[in-house]
């Protein structure tokens, strides 16, 4: 009685043949909901994808551009003074740029020349470090010297193997043009950075103008609070470790409090990293006790950073989770390496505070309506 198949189609108790809307309203809200967030996130995770492949593909301009953006908003409060001292924009920016490479090329020089004359002795004493905790792994674990060898082999394989001058001039070039890059990039920005920023709103319209300002305002002061608050941060587990290996007689202390200034940046990761590498020094250095001396130093400069410097001086300005902050240091790094753990975790609070802030923007102009129609 139904079609030529003998089949009846199935209909609705009006008659009429369901379609897919009555079949997704038929769904329990669980499975819809499901359905909808997990369709949702996969559109996040593969734009996240792409954004990373293309960041990738362009590493020397992306890393320009992010190197730019952090720069900038470092050293604006020190471009803001000069601009209220009634120094024009050109030459204020340009002396915040002169500003900035004196300290770096300053430090430098400085660090060069207090520890270029260890480092012969540094390397003779690595050596008999590394043969003492050769000693140590063989008597103590089950482990024979040719064992050993192999495994130390492959570490090395795996981590490239032999050095590749092709590869190396290219990356120094590299290094180089996405330095020249940035430069030029942090003038023009310190320069004309807010005249290009309303010249962006000037083309918005309504309450995209609004929201689109308050958010970038929102973004802006996050880049600012986090590499400034980074920055102070870093220099004070910086001082706080070089101390304690300058008292404990560890050779090569301000290079390592360098590098722990650096690995600062970074966070949770590069710290950790940092800390290994004194500890590793001390223990070729001065034997066993100093190293775990420093250990113990390592330890509470940074328990007293995350406990209390942290909070402080970051205050609400950066609200992520250090479960949300490794996540994305290690996405960070599995992308683009140092790189990409670098810019991964500012990128990620500036983002985290742009949607807050539309979201909040959003729920006022929702709660302020029915007031302003009633």
């Amino acid at each position: 009685m139904g079609g030529d198949d003998g089949r009846t189609p199935e209909v609705t108790a009006a008659g009429v043949r369901p379609g897919p809307r009555q079949a997704w309203a038929a769904l329990p809200w669980l499975v819809r909901t499901a359905v909808a967030w997990s369709a949702c996130l996969i559109v996040v995770i593969i734009g996240l994808y792409l954004v990373g492949k293309v960041a990738v593909l362009l590493a020397p301009l992306a890393i320009a551009l992010a190197v730019t953006l952090f720069l900038a908003a470092l050293l604006d409060p020190v471009l803001l003074l000069l601009r209220r001292l009634r120094v024009p924009g050109a030459p204020a920016a340009l002396l915040t740029i002169l500003l900035l490479l004196g300290i770096l090329v300053g430090v430098g020089v400085l660090v060069w020349r207090l520890t270029a004359a260890q480092f012969g002795e540094l390397s003779d004493q690595l050596g008999a470090g590394l043969q003492r905790s050769r000693d140590f792994v063989t008597s103590t674990l089950p482990v024979s010297d040719a064992q050993l060898d192999k495994l130390i082999d492959q570490v090395r394989s795996g981590f490239g193997g032999g050095f590749d001058p092709v590869g190396g001039a290219r990356t120094a070039a590299e290094v180089a043009g996405s330095t020249l890059l940035a430069l030029v990039l942090l003038f023009f920005l310190l320069k004309d950075g807010r005249s290009m920023w309303r010249w962006v709103l000037r083309r918005l319209t309504g309450p995209n103008r609004d929201v689109t300002a308050e958010a970038g305002r929102a973004g802006w002061r996050t880049l600012g609070a986090y590499s400034r608050g980074t920055m102070i941060i870093a220099a004070i587990d910086a001082i706080g470790i070089g101390l304690a290996l300058v008292l404990l007689g560890v050779p090569l202390a301000l290079p390592l409090a360098l590098i722990t200034f650096l690995g600062g940046f970074i966070p949770i990761i590069g710290a950790t990293v940092a800390g290994a590498v004194a500890v590793l020094v001390a223990l070729a250095a001065k034997g066993p006790t100093t190293a775990l001396l420093v250990l113990a130093a390592v330890i509470a400069v940074q328990q007293i950073e995350g406990n209390l410097l942290e909070p402080l001086i970051m205050k609400r300005q950066v609200q992520l989770h250090p479960a949300v902050i490794l996540v994305v240091v290690t996405a960070g790094t599995l992308i683009a390496g140092i790189a990409g753990a670098f810019v991964s975790v500012p990128i990620a609070a500036v983002a985290y505070r742009v949607v807050d802030t539309v979201q909040r923007h959003r729920e006022r102009v929702a709660a302020a309506t029915p007031r302003s129609a009633g």
